[in-house]
């Protein structure tokens, strides 16, 4: 028979797990109805997207449709790519979270504050600076998701996306954070590859199915960067209250022993 104390701990985490996911869920419920709601003119997209390609190739890294060929030149290589964009994005951060959310909590904290805040800049950037992805600027590039596969439409319904939020990238970054929190929280080698493997062949992904530029991609990395900095200083805050309750206990007991004398 369970003890007391052990089936009363797993009471709370139990209880603890499912309002953080009640608040994570809110919290993506809220980010993608803003995106839906804040989408910009097409027009202005598209301006924004040749001031892109304008920029890229000035720095010589304009290299969206050199990347995209060897993948419409395979049918493995392309089913490959969107199986990444479509499954390798929510499905692998909703199991991440659910997974240290239980296991490792100081992972799934960093891991969850890394994403509203770089999730809250780059809503931002959505509604300041519309941008149309490749697929959507006419350049040539091809729409790989949309003509090879409808699952990612079942994953993220029109009424929740944005059409002109390619920048940042989002699906680049947020993977980074996921690798990130899986090589910390893994035991073993094929875990920790699969979380070092996430972020490189989401980054691939995202491109080739011209669903990003290479610029995105870097204010991808660049945005959660600055949102995992953030979660690290809000676990650094989180470890330093406990303390601080206890110095005040201690004062406190202190001082009634004196008035006690």
């Amino acid at each position: 028979m369970p003890e007391p104390g052990r089936k009363n701990g797993r009471r709370r985490r139990v209880l603890w797990v499912l309002g953080q996911a009640a608040f994570v869920v809110f919290c993506i419920y809220l980010y993608f109805r803003i995106r839906n709601i804040t989408e910009g003119s097409r027009d202005v997209a598209v301006a924004h997207a040749q001031d892109v390609v304008d920029l890229e190739r000035d720095l010589g890294i304009y290299v969206e449709g050199t990347l995209q060929e060897p993948f419409l030149g395979s049918g493995a290589l392309a089913a490959v790519a969107n199986a990444v964009y479509i499954y390798g994005h929510w499905p692998v951060i909703v199991a991440t979270m659910i997974w240290t959310a239980w296991r490792h909590r100081a992972v799934f904290l960093r891991l969850r504050d890394g994403m509203i805040v770089s999730g809250l800049l780059g809503m931002v950037v959505f509604v300041t600076w519309p941008l149309a992805p490749p697929r959507l600027a006419d350049l040539g590039l091809v729409d790989t998701i949309t003509e090879e596969n409808t699952a990612y439409r079942v994953l993220q319904p029109t009424q929740f996306t944005n059409q002109f939020a390619a920048m940042p990238s989002l699906h680049a970054g947020w993977d980074l954070l996921v690798g990130i929190a899986i090589v910390t929280a893994a035991s073993t080698a094929v875990v920790k590859a699969i979380g070092y493997a996430m972020p490189v062949l989401m980054t691939v992904s995202v491109v080739v199915t011209a669903n990003h530029y290479i610029l995105d991609v870097v204010a991808g990395i660049a945005l959660v960067l600055l949102g995992h900095a953030a979660a690290l200083a809000l676990e650094r805050r989180r470890r330093r209250a406990p303390a601080g309750r206890d110095e005040l206990i201690a004062a406190t007991a202190g001082i009634d022993t004196a008035v006690g004398r």
